[in-house]
């Protein structure tokens, strides 16, 4: 696999003080998802910052420089302007010169207040949504994610598992961080782990659930063109949907938001 950056070795000391990081090793491929599991104050965040470029190591060695969108752990969110017009600022200030994407993606992370919403009126987690807007955009090579989805709702984690799926399927990458196994796990291709400064590789067990069955009665749709979606099998009144397993709550709550009932879900095979 191409490698779009690697960490051979790195370590990061802030004056005299204990290493932060030390000795870690890390080659991020393309079209992959990486998660790093850790408790606060454990190194992950450094971790990140110094891929993305936003702090330097002070030992080891970072070779490649992709093209990088960042979420930090806590959106500075104290600014006057909308979010509109912080995230139109920030694309020109990036070179990114298609603002049309702007107003769909807030939608799609349905921000509270929409666009013209005061960065300084929102909450934790629709701040997150407007720094999660910003590190997206431009579509970069490499996005890393720290602790992405606290404070979000429960709609757009869903809609955050499916960005980070579409980030992998045009061959980029994603690198996030969170506390929580199981979130590591449901995302992740590769999964480590950050103890005290230093990162060792998690086994990740095979998945013998790869597609969910759900059977849905309601008003006629195109569900086969809704992310995750496999196959969408209209029977006597009902709609047969194959999902991929890490799709299959965003699809239960699209579809109950429609007026659909859910008369069966259930493990399938691929």
């Amino acid at each position: 696999m191409t490698s779009l950056i690697r960490l051979e070795g790195v370590g990061k000391r802030y004056g005299r003080g204990v290493p932060v990081l030390a000795d870690v090793d890390l080659d991020v491929p393309a079209g992959r998802v990486l998660g790093i599991l850790g408790s606060n104050g454990s190194g992950k965040s450094t971790l990140l910052r110094i891929l993305a470029a936003l702090s330097r190591e002070t030992a080891g060695t970072v070779v490649g420089s992709p093209r990088v969108g960042y979420l930090p752990d806590r959106f500075p969110a104290g600014q006057r302007m909308s979010a509109r017009a912080y995230l139109r600022h920030m694309a020109r200030m990036d070179g990114y010169v298609d603002l049309s994407s702007i107003e769909p993606l807030l939608e799609r992370l349905a921000l509270v207040g929409g666009p013209d919403a005061p960065l300084r009126t929102l909450s934790k987690g629709n701040a997150q949504k407007v720094g999660l807007a910003q590190a997206v955009l431009a579509e970069p090579d490499l996005l890393i994610l720290d602790e992405p989805w606290s404070g979000l709702d429960v709609e757009a984690h869903n809609v955050l598992g499916e960005i980070v799926a579409e980030t992998k399927d045009r061959g980029a990458s994603v690198v996030f961080t969170d506390h929580r196994a199981a979130a590591v796990h449901a995302h992740a291709d590769d999964v480590f782990r950050m103890d005290a400064g230093r990162l060792t590789r998690v086994e990740v067990a095979v998945k013998a659930e790869t597609a969910t069955r759900i059977v849905l009665h309601g008003p006629d749709g195109d569900w086969a063109a809704e992310p995750g979606v496999r196959q969408a099998v209209a029977d006597g009144g009902r709609i047969v949907l194959t999902v991929e397993a890490g799709h299959a709550d965003a699809v239960l709550l699209r579809a109950l938001n429609r007026g659909f009932s859910v008369r069966e879900v259930a493990p399938c095979s691929p």
